[in-house]
């Protein structure tokens, strides 16, 4: 997949590839600093926290797979609009 608005992949990160057990040339660096992070609980990935609370996304390779820009988009839509009808 080439470099796009879903997709770019780093080389010159000093972090690349950030998580284990995805194929370098599938990595995808886009969402560096996981958008679903602040979901807390709420999240889709794979986390846990760690004895000084401090959630641990480790072990999570969503924001990383090439074919989740889709899938991150859509649940922050999810989140965006359940906090516009919280304010009513």
């Amino acid at each position: 997949m080439k470099n796009s608005y879903k997709f770019f992949r780093n080389y010159d990160c000093d972090c690349f590839p950030c998580h284990d057990g995805i194929d370098p040339e599938r990595f995808n660096c886009l969402f560096c600093y996981c958008p679903l992070y602040l979901l807390d609980k709420r999240c889709i990935g794979q986390f846990v926290y760690t004895n000084r609370n401090v959630k641990c996304c480790t072990q999570c390779s969503i924001p990383h797979e090439p074919n989740n820009y889709d899938v991150i988009v859509a649940e922050l839509k999810k989140e965006i609009n359940q906090n516009a009808h919280r304010d009513d």
